[in-house]
């Protein structure tokens, strides 16, 4: 509403903003009054287990007996866990915006569904539309590490119809809607028993291992930097990925007053 009646007033269609001399409540104040919690924002991110991942996997890359693959375009959803992309941002790479060579993808545009409107009348009707990216950051050059490399190749392996064609196609060769990837997804999560998680759980699931680290052969840790994830997945600042995008890991605080005896 704030914004809204801010807009009307800055295009002189109302005299003053009403909303401007209202105090918003906080949303801890509002929960506490109502006896609820007030968790914080990234104990709230949802993300996959080490369990989860693996059965995932196991069901997505899963073959008929004739040796077809049960579930079409399945590496799609790995390379997604290893790169961070979007669903849009994935479903609107064409192949010759990936330099294998280089271990890159330049990201140059973007798929999203959204309703038709006949002038200021709603239509029943959805349509794909192939645009800009999400934000100036967006655009953005995506490393590639061996496992979203080795995705890309099977990919293609499954289907591949040029250089200006999209690494995820349709049926007819278009860019595919990023709602049938959805889709496709959640089948993979019925078939193992696995409650419903969008798309983005990939995205927050490896914005969280990167920052809290990964464990490596010899047993040390490594992790990135938030500003460093922050500028891997294209957001404007580090706290977005901080706040909404990191589901804290409090197992690493074990023992870390030990020589702090007080």
């Amino acid at each position: 509403l704030k914004m809204f009646f801010k807009q009307l007033y800055q295009e002189g269609a109302i005299p003053n903003n009403p909303m401007a001399l209202i105090d918003m409540t906080k949303k801890d104040n509002y929960l506490a009054a109502q006896n609820k919690e007030s968790k914080p924002q990234c104990d709230m991110v949802v993300v996959f287990t080490d369990e989860e991942l693996e059965q995932i996997k196991a069901e997505a890359f899963r073959r008929f007996a004739n040796g077809k693959p049960v579930y079409q375009q399945s590496a799609a959803y790995f390379l997604m866990l290893n790169t961070g992309l979007r669903a849009g941002e994935l479903c609107g790479i064409i192949n010759s915006d990936i330099d294998l060579e280089n271990r890159v993808i330049h990201l140059q545009r973007g798929v999203k569904e959204i309703h038709v409107r006949d002038g200021l009348d709603y239509v029943a009707k959805l349509e794909v539309k192939v645009g800009k990216l999400k934000s100036k950051t967006s655009k953005r050059d995506v490393p590639l590490n061996d496992t979203a490399i080795e995705m890309i190749i099977r990919l293609r392996e499954e289907v591949y119809l040029g250089e200006d064609k999209p690494l995820i196609p349709d049926e007819n060769g278009n860019f595919t809607n990023p709602r049938n990837m959805r889709n496709r997804f959640y089948r993979i999560l019925d078939a193992i028993g696995l409650p419903h998680k969008g798309l983005h759980t990939f995205r927050h699931t490896f914005a969280t291992r990167l920052i809290n680290g990964v464990k490596q052969p010899d047993g040390s840790v490594k992790a990135l930097s938030v500003k460093q994830v922050a500028e891997l997945l294209g957001h404007t600042t580090s706290e977005i990925t901080e706040i909404y995008y990191v589901k804290r890991d409090t197992t690493r605080l074990a023992g870390l007053t030990d020589s702090f005896n007080l």
